[in-house]
């Protein structure tokens, strides 16, 4: 072998061993990745595994906890104690007493459960409680329990009453100045809070531009108990707007079934019928008239429109008043009023949801208190000559 075919032969075999160290190399690469691509593997499948534990047992966890809460605190034992709820308590301040006192075995729960159900007009009082009771009964009683002391004063608000009128009798029976009530009933921001207080009954629809007041005819007639000497304005809007959400939700299977209109516009149906009806047979045929004209794209020519359009009480509507120009004035523009025109008694919205299927389409509010109706105009003409003189 020369020199030359030597050092080909070595470089071959260089050549070889340099390809042997390559793949050798590469498998062992390979190896590496094989390995960390199964760690890999185990640590995400351990960390999977961890997470879907977590799940389970944070699901399992939080389902025993509102079960816990729920449920009685000791089903068998029915002693009672006595158990006062002071004067002013707050949702959750009553939460709280009923847990320390054994009564609920989660304060927390119970508020949820008392949002949830729409619950209010908590009475202070001592009441004899159990272990054993759901909250239901709990809620149920607290809510009837027996006051623990004579209120302060009462002030009674009537049906079909408008803002005015009701801060005139909270200044003559509570000393509330009727010009800072009504100045809160101006008050945007205020309303907006209450609007996000109370977002059953109370929307965006009672902030347009043709509004009078924003809250008219959501102040519930009712008669309203203090047990303070001097209490807020706000307290006082708080205590109605509750007993209005109170009475409405109670109707709430009625409202959904009449998709067509909301609740600010069914409520402004109650307060033209309660302005109009002395008698329930009355609000729910007047009621029935009202639909039959909206659904035939009638103007309602009502004429407590007219008289709150023009800001003033009187005894009888002239021919010249129904030409007061106001979005109020059903005389002069189509559909409802823009809200209502007063607060509503409970027998009008039953009326506006329940009303009598009839064919009339007109009526005749008469000074004795009797209504006449007609299913045409030209006895609606005759009626308003028999029992209605307007003048000029």
């Amino acid at each position: 072998m020369s020199t030359s075919d030597h050092e080909q032969n070595n470089k071959a075999e260089m050549h070889n061993d340099n390809n042997q160290t390559h793949e050798q190399m590469k498998k062992e690469n390979f190896l590496k990745r094989c390995k960390e691509a199964s760690t890999v593997r185990k640590i995400v499948f351990g960390l999977l595994l961890l997470l879907s534990i977590v799940i389970v047992v944070g699901g399992t966890s939080g389902y025993f906890y509102v079960k816990n809460g729920l449920e009685p605190v000791d089903p068998s034992d029915e002693s009672t104690k006595t158990v006062t709820i002071p004067l002013g308590s707050s949702t959750s301040q009553i939460a709280s007493i009923l847990e320390d006192n054994g009564i609920i075995s989660n304060d927390l729960i119970y508020r949820f459960y008392v949002k949830f159900n729409n619950a209010s007009q908590f009475q202070a009082g001592e009441y004899q409680l159990s272990p054993s009771m759901s909250l239901k009964e709990i809620t149920d009683k607290i809510q009837t329990g027996v006051i623990m002391q004579d209120p302060v004063f009462s002030v009674t608000i009537p049906e079909g009453k408008t803002l005015e009128e009701i801060a005139q009798l909270y200044e003559t029976n509570a000393e509330i100045d009727a010009d800072e009530f009504m100045k809160k009933m101006k008050d945007q921001e205020y309303i907006k809070q209450l609007i996000d207080a109370y977002p059953e009954i109370l929307s965006d629809k009672i902030l347009a531009e043709d509004i009078r007041y924003p809250l008219e005819g959501y102040l519930f007639a009712a008669t309203y108990q203090f047990y303070e000497k001097n209490p807020s304005i706000d307290s006082i809007i708080h205590d109605m707007l509750e007993k209005t959400q109170q009475v409405v939700m109670d109707y709430s299977p009625q409202i959904d079934k009449v998709k067509e209109y909301s609740v600010h516009e069914v409520l402004t149906l109650a307060s033209l019928v309660e302005k109009e009806a002395r008698t329930q047979e009355d609000r729910e045929r007047i009621a029935g008239v009202f639909f039959n004209r909206l659904n035939k794209d009638m103007i309602l020519q009502t004429d407590p429109t007219v008289l709150y359009a023009l800001g003033e009480h009187k005894d009888r509507v002239l021919y010249k008043d129904l030409e007061v120009e106001s979005p109020y004035n059903t005389y002069q523009n189509k559909g409802l009023t823009p809200g209502p025109i007063s607060n509503f008694g409970e027998n009008s919205l039953d009326a506006v949801l329940d009303p009598e299927s009839t064919n009339y389409l007109y009526f005749v509010a008469a000074p004795d208190g009797e209504v006449y109706y007609a299913e045409t105009y030209d006895r609606h003409k005759q009626l308003v000559q028999e029992h209605l003189r307007r003048s000029k």
